[in-house]
């Protein structure tokens, strides 16, 4: 008897373990997917869709400069409770890159001549931003420096430097001289708070284009941040194309560059001969 009632206990000390091991597990698993829902919601993320007002500009000998305009709206959109959660758009346009080189001029013997040269591989021809407000106060600048972002985050790589052996600071500053030069000739364009919200969701900005826009494929992207996270990024691109008589000649001139310039030459020797044939007439 005494036997049985020792197996009999153990039996129940193993099923009363198992029970416990097993509510455990249960709880566990509950536990688990109660926070896996409460902090993974199946809830979708927030986009940007946005479009360009046109999608080719005609570059003609009378080209005076244009406007284009990108528009969009966010779907999405998560409630707003304060001035920090608030939506922000930065609209990037940039043009192809392009070797550039940077002179810096010296004072030498009373005359100003270029003494030292740093060639930048990758220069964008023409960049435009616009955004909801300075993008410094959107997000951190490391965000910037990699989405190229401002003009103090283009990404500005040295091909060659010469024989100069210059430090940080110095190309810096030819950097610097770089985005004032691109500045002065209106190819690089910064307009804080350019980007216009229509309501909640829809958004727009006007891109100046100048007269001396160069001809290429412009490359355009809206990017969508709240609190300092970039949330989406849309991407299109604006192919400006000559158009006309500027067109055949431009393209005969890359094409046959000898005889463009033998043809400049006799039409210049012409109209000069043509011209003093007239005068030389009236004066008789």
């Amino acid at each position: 008897m005494l036997k049985e009632a020792n197996t009999t206990q153990q039996y129940r000390k193993r099923w009363n373990a198992l029970l416990l091991c097993l509510g455990l597990v249960i709880g566990l698993n509950s536990i688990a997917a109660f926070a896996q829902t409460n902090s993974s919601p199946n809830v979708p993320r927030e986009e940007v869709h946005a479009d360009v007002s046109t999608r080719t500009v005609a570059i003609t000998s009378n080209f005076t400069g244009t406007e284009i305009i990108v528009f969009g709206a966010i779907s999405n959109t998560r409630p707003v409770n304060n001035a920090d959660q608030q939506y922000d758009v930065v609209v990037v346009v940039e043009g192809v890159g392009e070797e550039l080189v940077a002179r810096r001029k010296s004072n030498v013997g009373g005359i100003w001549i270029n003494t030292s040269s740093v060639i930048f591989r990758a220069v964008p021809s023409y960049y435009a931003i616009s955004s909801s407000k300075p993008v410094d106060e959107i997000t951190e600048p490391l965000l910037l420096d990699q989405h190229d972002i401002g003009f103090q985050h283009i990404t500005l790589t040295p091909k060659s430097r010469g024989n100069l052996k210059i430090d940080k600071s110095q190309l810096n500053e030819f950097k610097a001289g770089i985005l004032r030069n691109k500045q002065n000739q209106r190819l690089y364009v910064d307009n804080e708070f350019g980007v216009v919200f229509v309501g909640d969701n829809l958004f727009r900005a006007t891109i100046d284009l100048p007269a001396n826009v160069p001809v290429g494929p412009l490359k355009t992207r809206v990017h969508l941040f709240r609190e300092g996270i970039l949330l989406d990024t849309f991407e299109s691109e604006v192919q400006l194309a000559r158009e006309g008589v500027g067109r055949y000649l431009y393209n005969f001139a890359i094409d046959y560059p000898l005889l463009y310039g033998i043809f400049a030459v006799i039409v210049a020797a012409g109209s000069g001969w043509a011209a003093s044939t007239y005068f030389s007439r009236r004066r008789s």
